[in-house]
């Protein structure tokens, strides 16, 4: 088990079996609503952290990011399996670059 499936697995343990002062639980408790805050609050710390060129503080942001998307994902009933299927579904499409639409803005 890798440690994605890992925080999967104890994620999804916290949502079945409640654990008093567990962070995952406040966050089941208060709902999708604050679930989604602490995504996008944690996406702009990243890209601060990115911006400021910290690799260790830029590391931590992003491992933040995949929590709160992983309790989001549980939230939404959406697996690692699923997210990883499509994954590997795009993966199979690098190297076809989309052709883009040029208009005519003269006509």
């Amino acid at each position: 088990m890798d440690a994605f499936e890992q925080m999967e697995a104890v994620i999804a343990l916290r949502r079945e079996q409640p654990q008093e002062n567990s962070y995952t639980c406040y966050l089941f408790e208060k709902g999708l609503d604050k679930i989604l805050k602490k995504v996008g609050e944690e996406c702009a710390e990243t890209i601060i952290a990115a911006k400021n060129g910290e690799k260790a503080e830029l590391i931590g942001e992003i491992n933040d990011v995949f929590y709160h998307m992983m309790v989001m994902m549980n939230e939404c009933g959406v697996t690692l399996a699923e997210v990883c299927a499509e994954m590997d579904k795009r993966a199979q499409k690098i190297g076809n670059l989309k052709q883009f639409h040029v208009s005519d803005h003269n006509t």
